[in-house]
């Protein structure tokens, strides 16, 4: 009898196991969809026997599931998953910096966007006015000329101002996002720590792997394993985020006008060292390539104002007076930009003619008009420092663009790799579950056999009386 028994206890354990392995196929099937799943597979381990009186019972096995997890891979998805979206967001703000000064791969030339036309335009009404000095439409071309220009540089700095302020408000904004996800992390933490050691969170696990490749979008991270089944995180710069349960929030505050980001114990100043993710590549722009392009076109209109400005007060107006400056500019090149502006609105004030020639000559305009080939920046005219400059936008933008490419090809790939592991194979779900039927259908065989012995043996070989 005690064999028997010991069949049936065996057959029951086999049919509770594939029961299992069958809800295991089942559950992992209706969620091929859910976004973070991770492929549960079933474990059968024998279980312990124990012998009693020359007959052995708990034979048989047991079925329990686990994710399917490369702790590895994931780490490399989630880091990779910060390189791209930090050149994700370098990208996007520098194609705003090129709509500012309406660059494109199309763009031939310097000459071809506005500022470049517009500075065309004003050393072409100053050669015109060397050849009609005493006329008064002649000189109103090119005050008409220089307001132009110099409205270009305010809107053009404006429109940096307004790209670095739309940059300080992502900031705050993937402030606010990384603090709701690192509380979610530090809650989760505690859920799954509550549990064995050495037992799968499965669902618990997925979301936190979620939440942790969403935070990957907004920052850079160093991921530290800990026990139970823990995990602590921090900042590239070595800022604590999450240690646990508890979680360290992010803070901004604005010096200088510029919103830096605090982080960590005691609330360090980050900023300068923050890298990676959405966050990594706003702060790149806004404090790096924003203010060298701003500092860029500072030096051509502050270069190009003080030359004209130089040459003209070397000449005679049309009024017979010595010639002003033309242009009213900063005392040093910071801002110039922005706060170029023409001096007049008189068009006698335009010094055309020399000292000594008479308000109708032409040899201060003809000067005026040479400022085209005279360098004003460094060793560069006017017109190459703008062509140089631009090249450096378009060539930023072009390079950030092909290295977002390049990280998103790679991050494919190893997402591929991770859910060729990790993810749900409906080829193999369905193999599995052809396997696990089988086996279900060959223990209830072998329990029906051992019911048909034992009731055999209770009737003494009789087996109409007890079924």
């Amino acid at each position: 009898m005690g064999s028997i028994a010991s069949m049936m206890d065996i057959a029951q354990q086999a049919l509770m196991a594939d029961q299992e392995a069958l809800n295991v196929t089942a559950n992992n099937v209706a969620n091929q969809n859910t976004v973070g799943y991770t492929r549960e597979v079933v474990n059968f381990q024998s279980t312990d026997a124990v012998t009693l009186s020359g007959s052995t019972f708990g034979s048989g096995v047991t079925a329990s599931a686990t994710s399917q997890r490369d702790r590895v891979l994931e780490q490399q998805v989630q880091q990779q998953t910060q390189t791209q979206s930090q050149s994700s967001a370098v990208q996007s703000a520098l194609q705003q910096v090129e709509n500012i000064f309406s660059l494109s791969s199309s763009t031939e030339s310097a000459s071809s966007t506005t500022l470049g036309t517009d500075l065309n335009s004003f050393f072409s009404a100053l050669s015109s006015l060397t050849s009609n000095p005493s006329e008064t439409s002649a000189r109103q071309a090119v005050l008409s000329a220089a307001t132009t220009l110099a409205g270009d540089f305010n809107s053009a700095s404006s429109q940096l101002a307004q790209e670095s302020s739309n940059l300080n408000q992502q900031v705050v904004s993937d402030v606010s996002q990384v603090n709701a996800l690192t509380s979610t992390i530090a809650s989760l933490n505690g859920q799954i720590s509550s549990l064995s050691p050495n037992t799968d969170a499965g669902t618990l696990e997925d979301q936190r792997q979620t939440a942790i490749a969403q935070l990957s979008q907004l920052v850079g991270l160093d991921q530290i394993s800990t026990q139970q089944n823990g995990i602590t995180l921090t900042t590239s710069s070595g800022a604590v985020l999450v240690s646990g349960d508890q979680s360290f929030a992010m803070s901004t505050t604005q010096v200088g006008g510029t919103t830096h980001v605090l982080a960590g114990v005691g609330s360090q100043d980050v900023t300068s060292n923050l890298t990676g993710g959405d966050l990594g590549g706003t702060l790149q722009v806004r404090d790096q390539d924003l203010p060298s392009y701003a500092s860029s076109l500072d030096s051509l209109a502050y270069g190009l104002a003080t030359q004209v400005n130089q040459q003209n007060e070397q000449g005679v107006d049309g009024n017979g007076n010595p010639g002003a400056a033309l242009f009213t500019i900063p005392s040093s090149q910071s801002g110039a930009a922005g706060l170029i502006a023409v001096a007049t609105t008189d068009p006698q004030a335009v010094a055309a003619a020399g000292t000594g020639e008479g308000s109708a000559g032409n040899t201060n305009a003809t000067a005026l008009a040479g400022l085209s080939s005279t360098d004003v920046v460094g060793s560069q005219t006017a017109s190459q420092f703008l062509a140089s400059f631009f090249g450096q936008v378009g060539s930023d933008a072009s390079a950030a663009t092909t290295n977002n490419s390049a990280q998103q090809a790679t991050l494919t790939q190893l997402t591929t790799q991770r859910d060729s592991f990790s993810g749900v194979s409906l080829d193999q779900e369905a193999s599995n579950l052809t396997q696990y039927q089988r086996s279900y259908q060959a223990a209830s065989q072998v329990f029906t056999i051992a019911s048909t012995i034992m009731a055999s043996a209770i009737n003494l070989g009789i087996e109409t009386t007890v079924t």
